[in-house]
């Protein structure tokens, strides 16, 4: 791998990155928005629909019409979109206080476009480097996100607990550092060819219709038990263990993130045989549901509760892995129908 292929690999975990922060920073400010901009419920939920709905319709727009985009400057001005998003969502609002629900509705729809282009497009260019192991540096691409997300509940929480209210909008300016970061690497770096661009729906389509349909199937499953544990898990804390809001964020979601970074950082370190690994991950997860639910003792609660985040670590970049070796000609758009069926988008819940 060249000196440029290598900085393209890093612009992509920066991207990974950036989409921890506009996943699940309007989560953190939902009941800010409440208090400051007398924003109701309704229209917070609203907020979240049009983030899913967003990139729903970029994922599924990819799927039938990748060959008419230019894929590498898409991929290149990704960033630069979510930048934008998070300066509409961060600046107008305070600066229009009293079209704030406007300016956050129109910030969410540029990031959530951003987000979808990202779930789209980089893990095919990270398939699509030069590398002694494409299974294990598909693991770590996915590990950054997760680890993304612990340093996002983290420092966001933090600041919230500390900070004035009306400073909130210090959080997304601050966050623009990441995609800033994955714009100047992009413009420094080499992409590898985007192959298959104008015969991925037919490739895609045609030749594995079978197969395709079980690595939908499997990232579906895994998206929701991935997406389901992760929601659930702050408010469980709080209920069961009587712990405060700040307290069930950061053991909650910021613990059941660092058991999914664990997970696919353990496979990029160690990992082969992806379909055992997808067989003992929904094993796993099954097992841990099926405690979280029964128990009567929190902490053995807790404990299924982060053990499910472990479990669940490689189901959605597994079903990739596993779809680049059953699909080897697999393109954009294969990868795009797969993040159209993983509901990771969803916000987890305000409180």
């Amino acid at each position: 791998m060249t000196k440029k292929q290598t900085l393209a690999k890093y612009a992509c975990y920066a991207v990974n990155l950036s989409m921890s922060a506009v996943t699940n920073l309007s989560a953190l400010l939902f009941m800010t928005f409440h208090r400051l901009y007398d924003i109701s419920y309704t229209q917070l939920g609203l907020l979240v629909l049009v983030n899913f709905c967003t990139q729903l319709l970029v994922d599924l727009l990819f799927s039938f019409f990748s060959h008419r985009f230019p894929l590498k400057a898409t991929v290149r001005l990704t960033p630069l979109l979510t930048i934008c998003g998070l300066l509409v969502y961060g600046i107008l609002p305070t600066v229009f206080p009293q079209n704030a629900y406007l300016f956050l509705l129109l910030g969410t729809m540029i990031f959530a476009a951003s987000a979808g282009l990202a779930e789209v497009l980089i893990s095919p260019v990270i398939a699509a480097l030069p590398s002694d192991n494409p299974q294990r540096d598909m693991s770590r691409a996915h590990s950054v996100y997760a680890w993304g997300v612990v340093l996002v509940v983290l420092v966001s929480t933090l600041y919230l607990q500390f900070a004035e209210q009306s400073a909130w909008f210090v959080l997304p300016l601050f966050w623009t550092i990441l995609p800033l970061t994955a714009f100047v690497l992009f413009l420094l770096s080499e992409l590898p060819p985007l192959e298959g661009e104008k015969r991925d729906g037919k490739t895609a389509h045609s030749d594995g219709k079978g197969k395709l349909a079980a690595c939908f199937l499997c990232i579906f499953l895994g998206g929701a038990a991935e997406n389901t544990m992760g929601q659930w898990c702050s408010g469980y804390l709080e209920t069961a263990l009587g712990l405060p809001k700040i307290w069930g964020d950061m053991f909650g979601m910021a613990l059941f993130a660092a058991m999914l970074g664990l997970g696919r950082s353990l496979y990029a370190r160690f990992g082969k045989k992806i379909d055992t690994v997808l067989l003992f991950g929904f094993l796993g997860a099954f097992c841990c549901y099926l405690t979280a639910a029964l128990t009567q003792n929190a902490l053995v609660g807790l404990c299924a509760c982060a053990l499910t985040g472990f479990c669940v670590s490689m189901l959605w970049p597994g079903t990739l892995i596993y779809m680049a070796q059953l699909l080897p000609s697999a393109g954009v758009a294969a990868y795009a129908l797969m993040a159209s069926c993983f509901p990771r988008r969803a916000s987890p819940p305000m409180r």
